[in-house]
């Protein structure tokens, strides 16, 4: 291991302190530049959108938020429990606490691009290869607009949106403050883009809502892409970790996997929300905890878009996950049958979908001249 604690094992993932700035004036940096991103950086132009334009995407489309939920009530699942479901029985009031309940969904979802934002732009301070560093300063743009976008829809729903939750605050304080690049990699481009992309792919499936439905294609247009930076990271590393390099990784992304699955969507998150329809909390995470099984937890995590499912395929697929921590993950999730389902990631069949709308829109006026960035 480095004695900076990033594991480098490629050149082109190597990376200096934050405030190193000198470093970044060496000469010889500015005649070497990797190409391994370069199809990344270059496929941009192809997924270019702008949620300030209302030819991509239309944000005062409107939405009976008194009459219809923007979400299948049975994906809220306080209402499996008896005590939720029966204290709930006047039908604008389930309609409310489902949208509710959504927005608390949205909201993490909003955090979450908003800590992606940060570490892309906390990447372009360290990592030396212009290549690497220019993918960086790519990415940080694309979170940007999932920012502004979410936020806007966040708005035109609900008006504003609520704390992170102190599940995901902790992990996405971790990564972006964290001075190793290897937790920043998996922390953000695996474990959060991973989580991002199932619950992306299953809000595409099942909103009711038009508008989020075009929201979440157009984010996992760019999300792909994110993803494959951490594919090439893991490609050109894991293969070379020493043992101790390979346990420190593998047992650190299993810590941050348990976290998350037993707390991030877990009922004490939502205490201000039960308490607002006259819950009480107390009973309410009683009655989840009874009904929230490692039996249930496995079965849920049987459809292809369920978040924790997508991150342990994200974590197997790069080869993070080993006979020392199988057993761990084979608890929620059929290893083998996810090794079988090769490369291809949940979402990605969207992604393409939208990139194609998204060329239509971008390259179809070809009788316009093209312009030197002087004119």
């Amino acid at each position: 291991m480095a004695a900076d604690g990033n594991i480098t094992k490629d050149i082109i993932y190597d990376a200096v302190a934050p405030d190193d700035f000198e470093s970044m004036l060496e000469l010889d940096r500015y005649g070497n530049r990797s190409t391994a991103f370069d199809k990344i950086i270059s496929a941009t132009h192809d997924h270019f959108w702008d949620p300030l334009d209302k030819k991509y995407i239309d944000f005062d489309e409107p939405f009976d938020m008194e009459n219809e939920m923007l979400l299948p009530e049975e994906m809220i699942i306080s209402l499996s429990t008896d005590y939720v479901s029966n204290h709930l029985s006047d039908w604008k009031t389930r309609v409310r606490f489902v949208n509710q309940s959504t927005l608390r969904t949205f909201s993490s979802i909003l955090h979450g691009e908003q800590g992606a934002l940060n570490l892309s732009a906390s990447l372009c301070h360290v990592l030396k290869d212009q290549g690497a560093q220019e993918y960086a300063a790519n990415q940080t743009r694309e979170e940007a607009r999932h920012v502004t976008a979410f936020a806007k829809y966040i708005k035109a729903r609900w008006g504003r949106p609520v704390e992170c939750g102190p599940t995901l605050k902790t992990l996405l304080v971790d990564i972006i403050g964290s001075p190793e690049v290897y937790k920043k990699i998996i922390g953000m481009q695996m474990l959060v883009e991973g989580l991002a992309m199932g619950a992306f792919a299953t809000v595409f499936a099942k909103t009711n809502d038009p508008l989020a439905k075009k929201l979440m294609q157009l984010v996992m247009t760019d999300e792909a892409f994110h993803h494959k930076f951490g594919k090439i990271w893991a490609d050109r590393t894991i293969p070379h970790l020493t043992e101790q390099e390979h346990e420190t990784i593998e047992l650190w992304a299993a810590h941050c996997f348990q976290t998350l699955l037993f707390n991030l969507v877990a009922p004490t998150q939502q205490r201000d929300l039960y308490e607002e329809f006259g819950l009480d909390p107390d009973r309410v995470i009683a009655e989840m905890a009874a009904n929230m099984t490692d039996e249930i937890r496995r079965e849920n995590m049987k459809e292809q878009s369920n978040i924790f499912r997508v991150l342990v395929k994200t974590l197997l697929n790069a080869g993070i996950i080993t006979d020392r921590t199988k057993a761990f993950y084979g608890t929620y999730v059929d290893i083998e049958e996810l090794r079988g389902e090769g490369d291809r990631m949940v979402g990605d069949d969207i992604a393409e979908e939208g990139i194609k709308y998204l060329q239509e829109i971008n390259f179809s006026d070809k009788s316009r001249p093209i312009l030197i960035a002087a004119e």
